[in-house]
């Protein structure tokens, strides 16, 4: 007896493919990845063809995320820098409605942070000299507006944010320890050209312009009634921490950069902790 060839298959014979998550829904279209097929809830739109969901957070994952120069997420758009600016404008207009209400409460000095008013040390940073007068406020919004964009693009979002606060924290500690009285955000400002010398030195950049900007700064500091305590405090903050941010190693660097703004924030607590101030609160200055 000789073997017969099996039948040809019968027409819908042959099982029709449906969507790997969803068996109910017929589907001819497949994963250009895994070749799984996929419904058209399913498809994701890919560079050719569609791809099922999995395979577009697989390839998500594998993309590396763009950063900063020193490290953090990209910046698209300066938004710590815009805060900031707000933040300012906000305060000012407090004052603006309640001056002597507001400056009593929240102006750095030192007698009061030495009786536990702690606050002092940061809200300073955000009040300006009273209305009518506007320089103030004026300078120091030109110099962030200028300066914080592109220090922020540089160093991401987060570390800028640090970079500010712990400036005008430096210059608020630097006019404690001297024992005066001061309001503005100027601490932070000087904060903000140490780190950009800094930066322009690791970046190879031409630092003249920086220089120039900086000695006009340093005549300034030195015009009546300028705090240049809180310049000076807020100045060397700023380089340091800079110079932790632009030279901590590749390698670990997020974690080398936080323990080096945590010993500052820990240096200068213990400095207000430890230190009385030196003399009496008797004049006050604007920063």
């Amino acid at each position: 007896m000789t073997s017969q060839p099996p039948p040809p298959p019968q027409p819908g014979a042959q099982a029709v493919p449906t969507c790997y998550q969803h068996p109910d829904r017929e589907t001819y279209v497949r994963c250009q990845r895994c070749e799984r097929p996929i419904c058209p809830d399913c498809m994701r739109e890919a560079a050719v063809g569609h791809q099922c969901p999995e395979c577009v957070r697989d390839g998500n994952r594998e993309v590396r995320q763009a950063q900063a120069t020193f490290g953090g997420a990209a910046v698209a758009a300066p938004r710590v820098t815009w805060a900031l600016l707000i933040l300012n404008v906000l305060a000012y207009a407090a004052e603006v409605l309640r001056p002597d209400e507001v400056i009593q409460r929240f102006a750095m000095w030192s007698l009061g942070v030495h009786m536990g008013e702690w606050w002092r040390l940061i809200t300073s940073a955000f009040l300006h000299s009273p209305p009518p007068s506007f320089w103030h406020i004026l300078f120091n919004m030109w110099a962030l507006y200028v300066l914080g964009p592109q220090l922020e693009r540089v160093l991401g979002a987060g570390r800028f944010a640090t970079l500010y606060l712990l400036s005008a924290l430096g210059g608020s500690v630097a006019i404690y320890l001297f024992g005066t009285s001061a309001v503005g955000a100027s601490g932070a400002i000087y904060g903000l050209f140490g780190a950009l010398f800094v930066i322009a030195r690791k970046l190879g950049y031409d630092i003249r312009g920086v220089l120039w900007l900086i000695g006009i700064n340093v005549v300034i500091t030195f015009l009546p009634g300028v705090s240049w305590q809180a310049h000076l405090g807020g100045f060397v903050t700023g380089a340091i921490i800079a110079a932790g941010f632009a030279y901590a190693p590749r390698r670990n660097r997020t974690l080398v950069q936080t323990c080096i703004a945590a010993a500052v924030l820990v240096a200068l607590v213990l400095l207000v902790t430890t230190l009385p101030p030196y003399g009496l609160p008797l004049e006050g200055a604007f920063t």
